[in-house]
């Protein structure tokens, strides 16, 4: 997909983006760097991050992304990460929880320890992100954040079923924030992507499981990771300033089925 960028959507304003090293996560922090905004990439997977960070850098004019290494499920790493956030950019006016993991199997085949490390990503991640932007956004007099869950949180599957527990429970604490932050002008959003082309895909299913998410989509395809973050940049922009607690289904018609 081409990327259209370049009209300062986000001008002067600093994301932090979790899970961007790769697949979604780093599609939406080119297109946020692409729009004015300055970026940290982060994620578990250096390499990976530092290059998406380099590549910014040396298509966007140099210093407007770093990367900085954080497992959303310790709480030690999100506050170095904001803490580090501030010191080099100055503020936090967006947060993207993007980062999450996916286990495919069925309740009886799932462990307690899979269990435990899938919601310690996808759940716990995305709380400990939201108690720790706040205070800055706060400081800042508001800020967007855009918590990247899944049509598992709307419609049931046979498999994935911690993975389908995890994205409801972003469903449920997102219109909690919502509720909470609304009037301190921080709006908490939710984006809610169907099956799209990204490694973590290919990597939790056989390919020939993840080939019928083609087959037997209405559009006759996977989202690719570009069209899920411009629903991302959309929520982030100013363009959304009046939704808050709100719920972008960009599925490509699979939960309209």
């Amino acid at each position: 997909m081409r990327v259209v960028s370049g009209y300062g959507r986000l001008k002067g304003k600093v994301a932090l983006i979790t899970g961007a090293a790769r697949g979604q996560g780093s599609a939406e922090a080119r297109i946020f760097a692409g729009e004015g905004a300055k970026v940290v990439v982060c994620d578990t997977l250096a390499c990976e991050g530092m290059a998406v960070a380099e590549g910014i850098n040396e298509g966007h004019g140099g210093g407007t992304a770093m990367f900085y290494p954080l497992d959303v499920s310790r709480e030690a790493d999100w506050e170095q990460a904001v803490r580090a956030t501030a010191s080099r950019f100055g503020s936090l006016d967006v947060l993207v929880n993007n980062a999450g993991i996916l286990s495919p199997h069925r309740i009886a085949e799932t462990t307690i320890e899979g269990w435990d490390r899938l919601m310690s990503v996808n759940a716990a991640g995305v709380f400990l992100g939201i108690k720790h932007a706040v205070p800055s956004m706060r400081a800042a007099g508001g800020g967007s954040i855009v918590n990247v869950a899944s049509i598992s949180a709307i419609a049931a599957g046979e498999l994935a079923a911690a993975y389908h527990a995890s994205k409801g429970a972003v469903r449920s604490l997102a219109r909690s924030a919502a509720m909470q932050f609304a009037a301190e002008c921080i709006r908490v959003n939710t984006v809610f992507p169907g099956p799209v082309d990204t490694p973590m895909l290919w990597e939790a299913y056989q390919p020939a499981h993840v080939k019928r998410f083609d087959t037997e989509h209405p559009m006759g395809r996977m989202a690719e990771p570009e069209e899920i973050a411009y629903g991302v940049l959309f929520l982030a922009s100013d363009e959304s300033s009046y939704m808050t607690g709100a719920e972008l289904v960009i599925d490509g018609g699979w939960t309209a089925r």
